[in-house]
């Protein structure tokens, strides 16, 4: 994600995932001016990547209602 951000060859990147090891690389794609949408479960997400991310989505039993075929 890092890498595309910084070549300009994304303008947005999805995230699924909980894990606060992710908000430096969030916030290297965000300094290039990608927008980060996150896409989690609340009962595993780190308050620190929900702050650093521009969009978030909770995978709730709607969501996972709405999309499924």
């Amino acid at each position: 994600m890092v890498r595309l951000s910084w070549a300009h060859q994304i303008g947005h990147a999805i995230i699924v995932t909980g894990d606060s090891d992710f908000v430096p690389a969030v916030e290297a794609a965000k300094d290039a001016g990608v927008i980060t949408s996150l896409y989690y479960s609340r009962k595993s997400i780190h308050d620190e990547l929900l702050q650093a991310v521009d969009e978030r989505y909770e995978m709730n039993d709607e969501f996972i209602q709405s999309v499924r075929r």
